[in-house]
């Protein structure tokens, strides 16, 4: 598929696409995506085309398929899990006259689609001429109800304009099962591609009134999820109407009778849920039930709470950027979409695409710990709950794989939709040991952001004893070396199978000394897990003597033993067009060079910048910096709060907008199969703890906010410990306020200061001069600061 750049008018409150551009189809399907972390439905047309990915999704709904190895190995995962394009209840297809309404013909006089981030809606106006010369405007508004979980609905007009007389129209309103997508022909693996061409099996289809349900279930996975749709119809003359029901396709048909210049208009109500254990017929009752409540609420209260929620949201954590309205418009849209991805998740995971298009299987990573989390920890903590529960819901299937490759405590998978282990490749796989402690520090972010005495209890305590052990037997003791961890793959993935990792040397440092922490202010807890005085006295020596490799000679520390002495890449002999390197270059390469994929060293100077001083931040950081590539997504939002925090306010404000703009603009061409929730994210951590400086170490909230020139204010709002603080930035001085909640102690560049009620005004010291930092050439940011 090829994929063009959307392009969007500024706005601050919405995003607009007006008339219609085939190459950027499939990205504006992604980024029109409603979704709540139930149900996730890609912005596609009603009419069903023209369209690259259909996509409607349920969390956690998949299917399983078979894991193709060249040479078998001990421990390798045998079965994938591939997130599966669920029953389309979207699709609305219109016949005017005889013609159907099909944007690819005919004329499109006018268009114009707006998602509105205050409604949480998607809007839709097009105005379209038939071959035969009849005019019709089409509206519709579309909503997944962030209040109620299994809840969509779409108000659908069409309005006869033309001034030739009487118009007959047919609307046929569709449930449309194993619908075909690009995601199961692109497959490789010709049984992955069996398993996922028609994965859905017929169980029950029930037709009545204007109401309709399809029961399913996968072929392999045997999951079972229902699909119901209900209508309201309101017509100006004339109308029949019927409906069916069939195996995998259900539709109520509306034919019509529009008077010149009148309009018929339909409200299509949707309701999904699934269940590994639900019979069918449960299922059915279940969105029959959901239905019968939504249709009795009505469209205009859907609408009403769909706001409220939101107005709510905003309320805690808008970011105002004055200065940069692209950066404004785009910070919000990643906010938007970063509370779809998880508010109503409810024991789910968060997918790194979120429920917006099938890219990476519809797996979860590492990047739902460590990018999104944070920002949901401080807007929106019970979504992160949530999130970390449902890690804790897979905790025994983590603690069978730890024991599956010999080790004690909870290995974690690195990719996965409900808990195994689904990575077919090794080295950048389970071998990414460093998700445990991603986990462990999600789990002490949101414990010291909420005092939830009940979640350290019930579950954050055990998540971290579990992941402590783990490292206790991961790693070993050595005479000169102290705590070594080896074998081992960081964030890097160009640098795998390493030996004393920094970034995960250094995680794993604060999970064990957390995990002591929690065992002796949970004591049934550690009662329970049988957890003895020699294991935290193991956990407390590890910790104190963990390896951090440093390089004397160059003054800075080695990402893994011995990095720094590898050969170094030819990075003026490398072409443009061998980006990204590893689908150019043979790993072997890759891995006995100093390149790196993405933020790595770096991610750990922001995430345990407490283990550094400053003047190793900033040497480490141009060091990696001129070796870094960002052939991920990951890498931009990580090195701009680095860039911000050793004086490149500069070079920051440029990774800001890279991170930010990340899907907008495409910048990795493969928007169109879904969003990169984690970039997405990367908007508000940059904002928040890159020119706002805010840090989180051992519970103690410290800013050090600056801006760079471009930016004259910016606002964000943090939530934290059942306070609301406002953070204004100016570029001299910075102004802290409690919107919500007693005083706060807060530290401001090193300084203590009280907040409460009053805006308390400090100054912002002056910048040093810095030392410029350079890019493998051609590598600079992809967009440049605005002057």
């Amino acid at each position: 598929m090829t994929e063009g750049r959307a392009s969007f008018p500024i706005e601050p409150w919405a995003l607009t696409e007006t008339g219609l551009d085939h190459a950027s189809l499939g990205v504006n399907e992604s980024v029109f995506a409603l979704a709540n972390g139930h149900i996730g439905m890609r912005g596609s047309f009603e009419e069903g085309e023209p369209v690259v990915v259909p996509g409607t999704y349920l969390n956690g709904f998949f299917e399983e398929r078979p894991l193709p190895y060249a040479e078998a190995g001990y421990g390798f995962p045998e079965q994938g899990q591939t997130v599966v394009n669920v029953t389309d209840g979207k699709l609305i297809r219109l016949l005017v006259g005889d013609t159907p309404l099909d944007l690819d013909y005919g004329e499109v006089v006018e268009h114009r689609r707006t998602l509105d981030l205050r409604r949480g809606v998607l809007r839709r106006r097009t105005e379209w001429r038939s071959p035969n010369g009849r005019e019709v405007v089409v509206t519709s508004t579309r909503l997944v109800s962030l209040r109620r979980r299994s809840i969509a609905a779409i108000e659908y007009t069409v309005e006869c304009t033309d001034g030739r007389g009487d118009l007959y129209i047919a609307l046929q309103s569709d449930l449309l099962a194993n619908e075909p997508t690009d995601s199961a022909t692109e497959s490789e693996d010709p049984r992955a591609a069996a398993a996922l061409a028609r994965p859905l099996v017929s169980e029950m289809a029930v037709g009545r009134g204007r109401r309709a349900v399809l029961v399913h279930r996968t072929k392999r996975s045997r999951l079972r999820m229902a699909a119901g749709m209900d209508h309201v119809v309101d017509v100006p003359d004339s109308a029949e109407e019927d409906v069916e029901a069939g195996q995998d396709l259900a539709r109520f048909t509306l034919a019509a009778r529009l008077p010149q210049g009148s309009a018929v208009k339909v409200v299509k109500y949707l309701a999904y849920g699934w269940s590994s254990r639900r019979s069918a017929a449960a299922l059915r009752d279940q969105v029959e039930g959901a239905l019968a409540t939504a249709k009795l609420a009505g469209f205009e209260r859907l609408l009403r709470e769909q706001k409220e929620v939101l107005d709510e949201h905003w309320a805690h954590a808008d970011v105002e950027i004055e200065g940069d309205d692209e950066l404004q418009q785009a910070v919000r849209v990643g906010i938007f979409h970063v509370l779809q991805a998880g508010l109503r998740a409810e024991r789910q995971p968060i997918p790194a695409k979120g429920l917006t298009g099938p890219g990476y299987d519809g797996h979860t990573f590492w990047d739902t710990e460590t990018y999104v989390l944070p920002v949901l920890t401080y807007t929106a903590p019970d979504a992160a709950r949530d999130a970390l529960r449902w890690r804790h819901s897979t905790l025994e299937l983590a603690r069978a794989r730890a024991r599956e490759l010999g080790r004690r405590g909870a290995a974690f998978p690195w990719r996965t939709i409900r808990g195994e282990e689904t990575s077919g490749y090794w080295p950048a796989g389970t071998a990414a040991f460093h998700i445990n402690a991603d986990i462990a520090d999600a789990v002490v972010r949101y414990h010291h952001a909420t005092l939830d005495e009940e979640f350290d209890r019930d579950h954050g305590a055990e998540l971290l004893i579990e992941t402590a052990r783990l490292w206790a037997s991961l790693g070993h003791f050595d005479a000169e070396d102290g705590f070594r961890i080896d074998g081992v793959t960081g964030p890097d993935e160009y640098t795998a199978v390493v030996d004393n990792n920094v970034y995960t040397n250094l995680m794993a440092q604060r999970n064990m000394v957390e995990a002591v922490a929690a065992a002796r202010r949970q004591p049934d807890v550690a009662g329970r897990l049988d957890v003895s005085d020699e294991e935290l006295e193991t956990w407390t020596r590890a910790a104190k003597t963990m390896r951090v490799p440093w390089d004397p000679r160059l003054g800075v520390h080695m990402q893994s033993e011995g990095f720094t002495h590898h050969e170094e890449w030819d990075f003026a002999g490398t072409p443009e067009e061998d980006y990204p390197l590893l689908l150019h270059y043979p790993y072997y390469e890759l891995y006995r060079r100093q390149v790196v994929k993405q933020a790595d060293l770096v991610m750990a100077l922001h995430l345990r910048g407490d283990a550094f001083t400053q003047e190793e931040k900033a040497a480490d950081f141009a060091y990696y910096e001129a070796r870094t590539v960002r052939d991920s997504s990951l890498s931009a939002a990580q090195q701009a709060v680095v860039a911000a925090e050793t004086g490149h306010v500069g070079l920051a404000y440029d990774y800001w907008a890279e991170a930010t703009l990340t899907d907008l603009h495409n910048l990795h061409g493969n928007s169109g199969h879904g969003l990169h929730i984690a970039s997405m994210a990367g908007g508000w951590t940059v904002a928040v703890a890159g020119f706002g400086g805010m840090r989180d170490h051992e519970g103690h909230l410290l800013f050090s906010p600056r801006l760079p020139g471009p930016v004259t204010r910016l606002r964000f709002r943090v939530r934290y410990q059942g306070r609301c603080l406002l953070v204004t930035v100016l570029p001299t001085t910075a102004t802290y306020r409690l919107v919500e909640g007693e005083p706060l102690d807060v530290h401001h560049h090193g300084r203590r200061i009280t907040v409460d009620e009053e805006e308390t005004e400090v100054p912002i010291p002056a910048l040093g001069e810095v030392e410029p930092v350079r890019q493998p050439p051609g590598l600079a940011p992809r967009r440049r600061a605005r002057g």
